[in-house]
């Protein structure tokens, strides 16, 4: 394994203007209405950083670089350059304040996933009803959209249901059209070429804005295993039978560790060992060769990555 102590837990870089730092990303806006978008090492789950994965920055990038390319005929995204591996520039957006969820399955950990909240009774979620019976990680009977409201400066994105957008006032009807209509298409995109890679794509979160003239551009990432759940296709049908988690190639091997150990939505988040950490790390770029058939070559330029992200961002710097 290349040495691990090459992670990058942050890029608060003074140089660059109108910072905003997320639980993953280290952001600058540039005064033209573009936007720089830095991937640190960073994993965040629960509303909380978890821990820092080496090299995870520089997967999740380019693995939604892959996406993007992939999907531009679907929808128009962001992207302007990636001058660093771990650094997109795009364009600056209004983020619409929706996050769009589309799942597959009957899924997930977290309190707003499906089947935590079917495992405690629910049956009427995000709009949808489910019948009784469905088992943990169940595929569904098609795709469906689980909406939230769009969290800012780390706060709590909330369940929607899908009647209550338009008629709250949160998007206009033809945005709400748009934007269903474009998750759709991007997820049975993802779930084609997954498939063709001997991977599901359970689940995955979309988020959209609009650019000076209103026009809806997906912004942020497209699946990856931050943003999405992956299973190993030939392990599912098992696991599902034997009602285990099927093997994955995405975030839930530290999630899933530390749900065990402890409520992490109000508990300390008990210590990651670092053999934990080295196969998160493992996990994510076994995830980029896997999803996109391509090498990952890891950049060990730099002393540091915070050094060679500083060196490939000097042309942004502000100038007294």
């Amino acid at each position: 394994m290349t040495p691990t102590h090459r992670v990058l837990d942050h890029a608060r870089i003074p140089e660059l203007p109108n910072p905003y730092y997320g639980k993953v990303r280290d952001c600058y806006d540039l005064p033209d209405k573009r936007r720089i978008l830095i991937a640190t090492d960073r994993i965040s789950a629960f509303d909380r950083i978890l821990a820092a994965i080496p090299f995870k920055g520089q997967v999740l990038t380019q693995i939604a670089r892959y996406w993007f390319e992939a999907t531009a005929d679907i929808c128009p995204n962001h992207v302007l350059d990636y001058p660093d591996p771990n650094v997109v520039i795009g364009r600056t957006l209004t983020v619409l304040p929706v996050e769009i969820v589309v799942r597959g399955y009957l899924a997930g950990t977290t309190g707003t996933s499906i089947l935590t909240r079917y495992k405690k009774g629910e049956r009427a979620m995000y709009g949808h009803h489910f019948a009784d019976g469905l088992r943990d990680n169940e595929k569904l009977g098609e795709p469906i959209i689980t909406p939230t409201t769009k969290a800012f400066d780390g706060g709590h994105d909330e369940p929607l249901a899908v009647d209550e957008i338009v008629a709250r006032g949160i998007l206009r009807e033809e945005q709400w059209q748009a934007l269903s209509s474009y998750a759709l298409a991007l997820f049975r995109r993802g779930q084609e070429m997954a498939a063709k890679r001997g991977l599901i794509l359970v689940d995955t979160k979309y988020e959209f804005g609009t650019d000076e003239t209103g026009k809806i551009i997906l912004a942020d990432e497209i699946h990856t295993p931050d943003s999405s759940r992956f299973w190993l296709a030939d392990g599912y049908q098992s696991a599902f039978e034997a009602g285990t988690r099927p093997p994955s190639l995405d975030k839930d091997v530290v999630r899933a560790w530390v749900d065990a150990r402890c409520d992490p939505y109000h508990d300390p988040i008990p210590e990651i060992p670092d053999d934990l950490i080295e196969a998160a790390s493992k996990t994510y770029v076994d995830a980029f060769e896997r999803i996109t058939g391509q090498i990952f070559e890891l950049d060990l330029s730099g002393e540091t990555p915070l050094a060679r992200v500083r060196q490939n961002l000097s042309r942004y710097f502000s100038r007294p």
